[in-house]
């Protein structure tokens, strides 16, 4: 027997590999949507030879066996049994078919090549159920309130294809001690970032309100380099709450359209499927798949009890494979609801899992979002009532992010495993290695723009920003500067933030100096919402006439290369004193006093218009500079707004909230040295509209007026853009100081498309480009009084400037953005006074533009 066994062993050591391999590849997919099926289960019946189907309905799996049954089965599906002949090498195209689904005496075969709207019964099923849509909706009642558990990861899919990168595994070996399995692919992966959240949610129907009460946060990870309260805005419109009941869903800051859309119909296509139990209910099981599967929609399935409640018990759903979405490779919704005494509708569980993937060959970044409510409650305690008195919308224990990890353990609604808790311990071993500690801080300085001194958990203030280091103009030549700003860790009420530049060709030291107190403790930065705080500045810097940034700084070495020569800039000095006041209902003000100083330059001259009555042949009178002490309000409105915050600057993550603004700024003459008294008076409105499934439309609309008489550096010079790229607020073919006027009324409107008729042209939709449309325009005018032609004691224009006609400024663009995922180009067209010498009636605009 011995003797048996070591030949049987022998043979099969010698004798199998030299047996033929063969591959068994394919794909699978749903035969009703042709949508791709996940993580299906494959496998030759009677053997354990198998595997799943990837993200994209793909498998693949060796054997030996030149012939077999494949066996595919999923829930919800009819299990698929073929023979195959691994030999032959075919790639399999395998459809997996729903079973036909019985409604009272109407019996719906789908079949997608014959869907029609009339007449179908699962249409009118959806009707109804869009009908009874608030039925039982929990904001139907005068309160509620709810327990949230909030736990967030995201990690690196499929690490084992790290461990072939011999170098990274050989130096960081102890990363195979945190690794965990996918919840979604089995594969392992390794988280990077934990974020945990418990809070209790609060709704009140009259007067409306919505508040969270956070009684504990935390985070660690990899994106602890970026603003804490930056990266919860961002990540609150990235893969925020989803409410299947509403018309648009809010998902990586863009809408999609909800299966339970009045628009719904239109949009997508229903079918009745099969019947299924959902926690003991038997409910049926409504199928949705978009017309055009590379629009923002989502395919999927409700699962709809049979009452006449058309109560949804759950919720599973994802994003079509052709969806014209970037960076997103894969995403599932997951929704389950239970009913209270009542019958309102409770959600209970809330998951959203999503692989991301910047190139389609890496594995991506894994990211899980679970969501667990608890403990619904429908009448007002006393704990309620003092969060409806608070003005602030997320009211945050000042120990919420201190709590040790006995109260996780103890008020966690679910069991979390050691390893999705332990990103913060993995990520000081990492940082003991000086190859990641000193690559995580160069990534951080090209994030921000900023160098953390003199370290880098707290930094007590930072050096820059970087990339204004080095820059140069017409009037300055090469300009170096730098400059720095403190923190709330060296003091959380007083911040001081300042620079120094100067220029080689003018030879001048210009700068910066603030100084602001904040009456509100500061976490990280002075500019964190809500801003109260009285703040002291002086600048004395050059002055560009006519280009003013929103959200760059005017020195940043990107916007160096001009198509126009940058020679319209002078000089100004500023002494301020502000005061303002941030309130959480999205009002705001700012009291601002300014002694302010304009100084002429060789560029831009002050020559001032000579008397008729005491004109002196060949005499002209130079002013060396003009002195104005001002008085300032300005009224903010912007409800809901939510923004990314870095150290210097805000910028907006979603412009749904419509923003209002009003100002005013008077001067008196002979009061603290001031040369003139004016009034100029300036309103504006901005906001996105969504159009569902046809894009969103960005409009600015700003009007202004000056009241009095005063020389050009005191008028409204339209914001001319003499760089390449694409900037909000200004225009890309007008030319620096063109335009004097002391009254305007402007517009900006930008049309995105989101690819939607790209994606209905064979080819070019692969491209997953997307349309944008723009115009730009302004009409102004200068009255009589202004014009230095017809009214004297006034500065000459320089030279090219003019004035307005009774014909407004207008451009319009045409682009593509998505190019390459990053990249948008506008070719531009100047539709008016195309006449003017030395000016740019057409041209190409580019800006990077990174968006979902």
């Amino acid at each position: 027997m011995k003797l048996f066994f070591r030949v049987f062993l022998f043979m099969q050591l010698v004798i199998l590999p030299l047996q033929a391999q063969y591959r068994v590849q394919g794909v699978v997919t749903d035969s009703l949507t042709k949508e791709p099926l996940p993580y299906m289960s494959v496998y030759l019946k009677g053997t354990t030879e198998g595997g799943m189907t990837d993200n994209e309905g793909r498998f693949s799996f060796k054997t030996y066996r030149p012939e077999a049954t494949l066996v595919v089965s999923a829930v919800g599906y009819n299990e698929y049994a073929c023979l195959i002949h691994p030999a032959r090498a075919e790639r399999l195209k395998i459809a997996l078919s729903p079973a036909t689904y019985a409604l009272n005496e109407v019996v719906v075969k789908p079949k997608r090549e014959r869907y029609r709207k009339k007449d179908n019964p699962a249409v009118e099923f959806v009707r109804r159920m869009i009908e009874h849509r608030d039925d039982y909706s929990p904001d139907e009642r005068d309160f509620w309130q709810r327990d949230r558990y909030e736990k967030m990861t995201f990690a690196i899919n499929n690490f084992d294809s790290l461990k072939q990168q011999k170098w990274i595994y050989r130096k960081f070996k102890f990363l195979t001690d945190y690794v965990d399995t996918s919840a979604v692919t089995g594969k392992p992966v390794l988280a990077i970032s934990n974020r945990e959240l418990l809070a209790t949610d609060y709704y009140r129907r009259s007067p409306h309100s919505e508040k969270q009460w956070v009684q504990a946060r935390r985070q660690a990870g990899v994106d602890e380099m970026l603003s804490q309260q930056g990266m919860e805005q961002a990540i609150s419109v990235t893969m925020t709450d989803v409410d299947i009941y509403e018309n648009n869903i809010t998902l990586f800051t863009n809408k999609f359209v909800s299966p339970l859309s009045s628009l719904g119909p239109s949009f997508y296509k229903y079918y009745l499927m099969d019947t299924i139990s959902v926690a003991g209910r038997p409910c049926v099981d409504l199928t949705f798949v978009p017309f055009n599967s590379e629009s923002f929609g989502f395919t999927g399935h409700l699962y709809v009890m049979l009452d006449s409640t058309y109560f949804v018990r759950r919720v599973v759903m994802n994003f079509p494979q052709k969806i014209n979405l970037n960076f997103v490779d894969y995403m599932k919704i997951e929704q389950d609801f239970d009913r209270a005494e009542d019958g309102t509708r409770q959600l209970v569980n809330e998951s959203i899992t999503t692989e991301f993937k910047l190139v389609d060959s890496s594995d991506g970044i894994y990211a899980k979002r679970d969501v667990y409510y608890r403990n619904y409650k429908y009448e007002a305690d006393d704990k309620a009532l003092q969060a409806f008195r608070k003005p602030e919308k997320v009211i945050e224990d000042l120990t919420a992010s201190a709590r040790p990890e006995a109260y996780w353990d103890a008020n966690r609604h679910v069991e979390v495993s050691k390893k999705e808790t332990s990103v913060d311990k993995m990520m000081a071993q990492l940082r003991s290695y000086p190859v990641y500690y000193w690559t995580e801080k160069v990534l951080k300085v090209l994030f921000t723009g900023y160098i953390p001194a003199p370290k880098e958990k707290a930094p007590l203030f930072y050096i820059g920003m970087m990339n204004t280091t080095i820059s140069g103009n017409a009037l300055e030549g090469v300009r170096l500067r730098a400059g720095g700003m403190t923190t709330a860790w060296l003091n959380p009420h007083l911040f001081a933030r300042g620079y120094m530049a100067y220029g080689f060709r003018d030879h001048r030291v210009k700068g910066l100096a603030e100084l602001e107190y904040s009456f509100n403790r500061k976490k990280e930065y002075a500019n964190e919402f809500p801003i109260h705080s009285l703040k002291a500045s002086y600048l004395s810097d050059v002055n560009q006439y006519g280009q003013h940034y929103l959200y760059t700084s005017q020195d940043n070495v990107f916007l160096a290369l001009k198509r126009q020569k940058d020679d319209r800039i002078g000089y100004q000095q500023k002494a301020e004193l502000t005061y303002t006041s941030e309130f959480h209902s999205g009002f705001s003000y700012q009291l601002i006093t300014r002694l302010r100083r304009d100084e002429s330059s060789r560029l831009i001259p002050f020559i001032r218009q000579e008397e008729a009555a005491g004109e002196v042949p060949g005499h002209t009178d130079y002013v060396k500079s003009i002195h104005t002490s001002e008085l300032e309000l300005k009224l903010r409105y912007a409800p809901n707004e939510k923004f990314f915050q870095t150290q210097w600057n805000r910028f907006p993550v979603s412009l749904d909230a419509p923003v209002f603004s009003l100002s005013h700024t008077m001067a008196a003459k002979n009061v603290l040295g001031g040369d003139y008294t004016y009034h100029y008076t300036e309103a504006g409105f901005q906001k996105r509209f969504w159009f569902s499934a046809f894009g969103y439309t960005d409009i600015i609309l700003k009007a202004g007026k000056v009241w009095n008489k005063v020389p050009f550096p005191l008028l409204i010079i339209p914001n001319a853009n003499l760089s390449y790229t694409i900037q909000p607020e200004s225009y890309s073919l007008m030319s620096a100081m063109e335009f004097m006027n002391d009254e305007y009324a402007s517009w900006d409107v930008t049309y995105y498309l989101n690819g939607f008729v790209f994606n209905r042209i064979p080819l070019l939709k692969k491209l997953k480009w997307r349309e944008v449309l723009s115009c730009r325009g302004l009409y102004g005018n200068l009255s009589d009084k202004n014009n230095p032609a017809l009214s004297d004691g006034l500065f000459r224009f320089p030279a090219g400037s003019t004035v307005m006609g009774h014909t407004p400024y207008v451009e319009v663009g045409a682009g593509i953005e998505n190019i390459l995922k990053v990249l948008r180009v506008d070719y531009v067209w100047r539709l008016t006074y195309r006449n003017l010498p030395n000016i740019d009636k057409s041209g190409l605009r580019i800006s990077l533009h990174m968006t979902f």
